[in-house]
């Protein structure tokens, strides 16, 4: 219109960023789970020292706020839980497993083409699909081994239900987050084998 003032474009405000959530999440989202994979019935007795051993030290790590000796002592179980001198872990216990890429060609692999923002939102997806269906079997043992079960079941329907054809909702992980802790409250330590007493010197026989 003629004599209007020129007026600049409008520009959409940018989205808020979102709250970083906590870094010790990260590590319960792989404890739990662990921590009931070494309360399987298929262990057949106490744990190994090789097994419970890097459970306890992330256990005892997170609750010092060491969190990168958490995840390392998470990564070295993982590779314990791949090794085949253990009983294999039935399924979805078997994605706690260190992963071992099988290798393809290039033009093979279906994130090949894929842009950075797809291939983390794909494996996004696949983390929170690994989650929910942790979460599920976890709770069908923890009901089948006298556990409070009923608010660990709604938890697992509403995340379910956050997790749509889109993508992950905004309310799966505090659903999922809020199930690993009520879980990981009720959970008994696993049964520990003895450790073997270290050899005795001749200087400890002779006194």
């Amino acid at each position: 219109m003629p004599g209007a003032p020129n007026r600049p474009p409008e520009v959409a405000a940018p989205p808020p960023p979102k709250a970083a959530e906590p870094p010790e999440l990260k590590v319960v989202r792989r404890l739990v789970p662990s921590h009931v994979a070494l309360l399987l019935d298929s262990w057949k007795g106490p744990l190994s020292p090789e097994l419970s051993g890097p459970f306890e030290k992330a256990e005892s790590s997170l609750a010092a706020g060491d969190l990168a000796g958490a995840t390392s002592a998470l990564d070295l179980l993982a590779i314990r839980f791949a090794e085949p001198r253990w009983p294999s872990l039935p399924e979805p216990f078997r994605r706690l497993r260190v992963a071992i890429p099988v290798p393809v060609p290039p033009h093979w692999d279906p994130e090949h083409e894929m842009t950075t923002a797809e291939r983390e939102a794909r494996r996004a997806r696949r983390i929170a699909d690994d989650q929910l269906v942790l979460a599920e079997a976890c709770v069908t043992w923890a009901a089948g081994h006298g556990l409070e079960t009923a608010e660990l079941r709604s938890l697992v329907e509403e995340a379910r239900s956050a997790l749509g054809p889109d993508g992950v909702g905004e309310g799966f992980y505090p659903r999922i987050d809020m199930l690993w802790s009520r879980l990981r409250e009720q959970l008994p330590r696993p049964r520990t084998a003895a450790r073997a007493p270290p050899p005795r010197t001749a200087a400890a026989d002779e006194a």
